[in-house]
């Protein structure tokens, strides 16, 4: 009996442990909308934090950046009292950045992480701020599907730990009545191929793009896969990524979706009442002439990783004195890695970056 009992406690504190309010669904369970649900792109410059807001349910899927301290005052902004799942979807410092703050700031049920560990103090005071709340701890795994009041998340990433942060991202589609939503955090294009493979359902009416709208991610196949009739993505204004990259704004383009973004818009609000759905932004006047601009600006910059001798001599500081030393210093994640250069320093990056005519895209 004492064995039974044992057993028993396990398989209890088991249960506990993968949820509370998120419970496996079936196929044959389908859930009763309830009112509306009201989707915000939070603009939080370079990082990303989303929240899925009904009447019975509140979702955080990532919470900005390390450096800054504004995803708190934007749940507060939209009457956030409470969240039922915080979601950081890898353990970078643009995504996780702000969970502490979040449980700090309000009574949270559960949190997903992927299960990768990370060094950082950002990691680390996650995880600190994770253990002194009352939150439950999850790591999602492909396959599994959880209800949280009207809302139905399916997991489609990742399927084990694998110490990848960007293979292992936790990547989720929405689906509030017929509306459909996929995040797939910072998840790079061979992992967009696993999805794929693994036969998901990936089909959205929305995709927030992969990566901030870096090309290494948002393959053609994956967006077809996809079929989105709307993209948005989250950038910082004037970011040293170049985010969204030229290729992707042009893909886009050629498969007629339509594009917002964070440095452009503002913050985003999807509003749907389960069967058909609208998008407002911060920012609403002259948008397709931002759009416009935003892209010649991509067009026309010169990618330090990819461009001619010729074209780099154009760059200020460079010249013809520095070219064979960019050059040869290939490849650079962003503008500022050029202070590698002999000669190179503080002053002349802000000079450079001021330009606006080298990226990296």
């Amino acid at each position: 009996m004492k064995r039974l009992f044992e057993i028993m406690m396990f398989l209890f504190a088991f249960i506990l442990l993968v949820g509370c309010d998120a419970q496996s669904l079936g196929a044959d369970n389908p859930v009763t909308v309830r009112g509306e649900m009201k989707v915000y792109f939070f603009d939080i410059d370079q990082g990303d934090a989303t929240l899925l807001k009904g009447d019975d349910f509140s979702v955080l899927i990532d919470a900005g950046r390390h450096d800054r301290k504004d995803v708190v005052e934007h749940l507060k902004s939209v009457g956030v009292t409470e969240l039922d799942v915080v979601v950081g979807t890898h353990p970078h410092g643009d995504h996780i950045g702000q969970i502490a703050n979040v449980l700090e700031s309000f009574p949270v049920k559960e949190v997903w992480l992927s299960g990768n560990e990370h060094s950082s103090k950002t990691y680390e005071r996650t995880i600190d701020a994770i253990l002194a709340s009352d939150a439950e701890y999850y790591e999602p795994r492909a396959g599994e599907t959880f209800d949280i009041g009207s809302l139905v998340l399916e997991v489609i990433n990742p399927t084990e730990i694998n110490g990848d942060f960007h293979d292992g991202c936790i990547s989720i589609r929405a689906r509030f009545g017929e509306t459909e939503i996929l995040f797939t955090g910072d998840a790079e294009k061979e992992t967009e191929e696993k999805m794929i493979e693994r036969g998901h359902d990936l089909r959205a009416d929305v995709f927030q793009l992969g990566h901030h709208g870096s090309s290494t991610s948002n393959s053609r196949e994956f967006l077809e896969a996809i079929d989105p009739d709307v993209a948005i993505y989250s950038a910082g204004r004037n970011n040293d990524y170049g985010h969204p990259h030229r290729e992707v704004v042009q893909l886009l383009d050629e498969l007629e979706i339509t594009t917002y973004g964070t440095d452009i818009n503002g913050t985003i609000v999807l509003t749907s009442n389960g069967k058909t759905y609208e998008i407002r932004t911060e920012f609403v006047s002259q948008v397709q002439e931002q759009t416009v601009e935003a892209k010649q600006e991509i067009s026309n910059c010169i990618d330090i990783n990819t461009a001619t001798a010729e074209e780099l001599e154009k760059i200020v500081h460079i010249g013809r004195e520095r070219v064979d030393d960019l050059i040869s210093l290939r490849p650079y994640q962003s503008v500022k890695e050029l202070t590698k250069i002999n000669g190179i320093g503080k002053g002349r990056i802000k000079d450079i970056i001021e330009e606006k005519l080298a990226c990296v895209q």
